[in-house]
């Protein structure tokens, strides 16, 4: 079975950059489509941002102009690019995949996560 398995959390400064890596143990071209989650402490986990097959991305309105997703087919990777970090990024982000199987059902995976920490 396909895992997803992601890195680059930690402890960053307020206003740097961070990329976010989730890497697939299959083709990420085999998915319908991809995306990040994050729960921060206390809050429902919420969509960040996905991207299907054919290219199409949606970004959470709220997070528009500082994340950014993309895709490297050959290194069966998605990335999560986030630009000047708040506070208010902290959070564990979780990769997601889904692949619909057949008009009934579709298969989905999640990463294990990776805590982001925004402090001075």
């Amino acid at each position: 079975q396909v895992q997803l398995v992601e890195s680059g959390g930690g402890l960053v400064q307020p206003g740097g950059p961070l990329r976010l890596s989730c890497t697939a143990s299959r083709s990420v071209r085999s998915f319908d489509r991809m995306g990040w989650y994050r729960q921060a402490p206390g809050r429902e986990r919420e969509l960040v941002a996905s991207i299907t097959s054919d290219g199409s991305v949606n970004v959470a309105d709220s997070l528009k102009g500082r994340f950014a997703i993309s895709r490297d087919n050959a290194k069966n990777t998605l990335y999560l690019q986030i630009n000047t970090l708040e506070p208010e990024d902290t959070a564990v982000y979780y990769c997601n995949a889904v692949k619909q199987v057949s008009i009934e059902g579709s298969v989905e995976l999640w990463g294990q996560g990776t805590l982001v920490t925004v402090s001075s």
